[in-house]
């Protein structure tokens, strides 16, 4: 059986990369991409792929709410997010929205390769790296502020931890620099911090991204 893999990244030479690596497997066929969640929805709804490859941080539509739809629309596609975020709230977020998967993007091929091969059976699959800080998150026990954003707040709240400015979150994201200062707006007053520099400092207490690296 040829498994059918859908990719969504906005960096065409991402989803270049992932097509070359798994164009090498006589059992995997890469069917469409598309860089953004908008374009992409339509193409799934009338390819059905097997399983859909897709970038967590993308212009317009979140990673996150890209899985909740391909997973409300019930066509049995699944879900594999590809991000270099491998800590922190997102991936357990994901995994609660339906995804099937979660590697990182600083994992090798063949990981890759596991991970379309098993969600394309059936199985869950999570990069080492991630199942490990799941499994730290869980015996501590300790409930994230984190954990009260919603999706989109969550993403500008990461940007911003990594010493984004608003005008570049904007850029990123696709959105207006009004909506993104009132998406930090919301943030600060669920988090109970005033600046950024109290948001990394609550970042760094509960083990959210790494202000070192870039998205």
């Amino acid at each position: 059986m040829t498994i059918s893999v859908f990719l969504i990244d906005d960096h065409a030479l991402v989803r270049t990369g992932i097509r070359m690596i798994l164009s090498g497997q006589a059992d995997i066929e890469v069917v469409g991409e598309a860089d953004s969640g908008e374009a992409a929805l339509p193409q799934i709804r009338r390819l059905r792929p097997d399983v859909v490859l897709c970038d967590l941080h993308l212009p317009g539509l979140s990673g996150l709410e890209i899985t909740e739809r391909i997973v409300k629309g019930d066509h049995g596609t699944r879900v594999i997010i590809v991000s270099v975020l491998e800590d922190g709230p997102m991936p357990k977020r994901l995994l609660e929205a339906g995804a099937s998967g979660y590697v990182g993007k600083a994992g090798d091929s063949r990981e890759l390769i596991r991970a379309v091969h098993d969600v394309a059976t059936g199985k869950r699959y999570l990069a080492n790296s991630i199942a490990q800080n799941l499994a730290l998150s869980n015996l501590e026990g300790e409930l994230s502020p984190f954990d009260s954003l919603s999706p989109r707040e969550l993403e500008v709240a990461l940007l911003l931890i990594q010493g984004h400015r608003q005008e570049e979150i904007a850029r990123r994201l696709s959105l207006s620099a009004k909506t993104v200062n009132t998406h930090k707006a919301r943030l600060f007053q669920k988090m109970g911090v005033q600046d950024n520099i109290a948001l990394a400092r609550l970042a760094t207490q509960y083990g959210v991204g790494d202000p070192a690296r870039a998205l």
